[in-house]
């Protein structure tokens, strides 16, 4: 259980590394850094089949996606590196801060969760697994999947407005 926290606590940390860097390759180095910590719990938690999925699609493919896409903008001059620094700083101070605050009250509450994993081979039917034995796997997928597409739209929001 050491383990998972540490990994999770990890995880949090490459996580804010990603969204607090204002260089968009290490960004992208650290959302991959937060897939491969992420698989690693996923292996752990006894999901090897999404943890395949997330190292290949979310580390890898997107990884290569968005170092593609980054390859092909341009370089912006210093001085404006470092206003945009200094916003992103400002904007997102309280963001460690409030994830700190929401660490400790989960901490208070802990209420252990109690996972009962079917043996391989009993249940054949796909819809039982995805739906009712595997549901918190399938919230964590929604939950990543809405991620990815808030940064795309910040991402081009910021682009957009020369940010």
């Amino acid at each position: 259980m050491n383990v998972l926290i540490a990994l999770l606590v990890l995880m949090v940390l490459a996580g804010l590394w990603s969204i607090m860097t204002s260089l968009l390759i290490r960004a992208t180095i650290a959302l991959a850094l937060t897939s491969v910590i992420l698989t690693v719990i996923m292996f752990q938690l006894g999901a090897p089949l999404a943890g395949v999925f997330e190292l290949s699609v979310c580390a890898g493919l997107i990884s290569v996606v968005f170092i593609s896409v980054i390859s092909l903008t341009h370089r912006q001059p210093i001085k404006d590196y470092l206003e945009r620094r200094q916003r992103r700083i400002m904007r997102f101070w309280p963001l460690p801060v409030l994830l700190l605050i929401a660490g400790i009250a989960l901490s208070l509450v802990h209420r252990p969760v109690h996972i009962v994993l079917p043996h391989p081979g009993t249940v054949a039917d796909p819809r039982i697994v995805m739906w009712q034995l595997r549901r918190l796997d399938l919230f964590g997928q929604v939950l990543v999947l809405l991620a990815g597409v808030f940064g795309v739209l910040i991402l081009f929001k910021g682009n957009k407005n020369g940010n």
